[in-house]
């Protein structure tokens, strides 16, 4: 099965900018699409973004305008950059595959902690 690494968290001040990438171990481009998600404490995961294979993206509202996802097909990798985060941005990151029913399909990474505080 196709693995995933996540990185690029880290601590950011309110305002500021992070990207985040998934390194997956196979090719992602068999996928239906790619999409990013986040569980804050206490939350059940939600979605973030999500790309296809042919480049449509889709934004939760809560992020619409400050985030932006990508993919690079020959590098095996989905990014997430992140503008103006906020204090409610605080999450751990994880990217995942989606079938076209929009369900999850390869097991979760161990995500990226991101954490916007002053």
């Amino acid at each position: 099965q196709v693995q995933l690494v996540e990185s690029g968290g880290g601590l950011v001040q309110p305002g500021g900018s992070l990207r985040l990438s998934c390194a997956a171990s196979g090719n992602i481009g068999i996928f239906n699409a790619m999409g990013w998600y986040r569980q804050a404490p206490g939350k059940e995961r939600e979605l973030v973004a999500d790309i296809t294979g042919g480049g449509h993206t889709n934004y939760a509202e809560i992020v619409k305008g400050r985030f932006t996802i990508s993919r690079d097909n020959a590098k095996n990798t989905v990014y997430l950059q992140m503008n103006s985060l906020k204090p409610e941005d605080t999450a751990v990151y994880y990217c995942n595959a989606r079938s076209v029913l929009g369900h999850r399909v390869l097991s979760w990474g161990q995500g990226t902690l991101v954490t916007v505080s002053s």
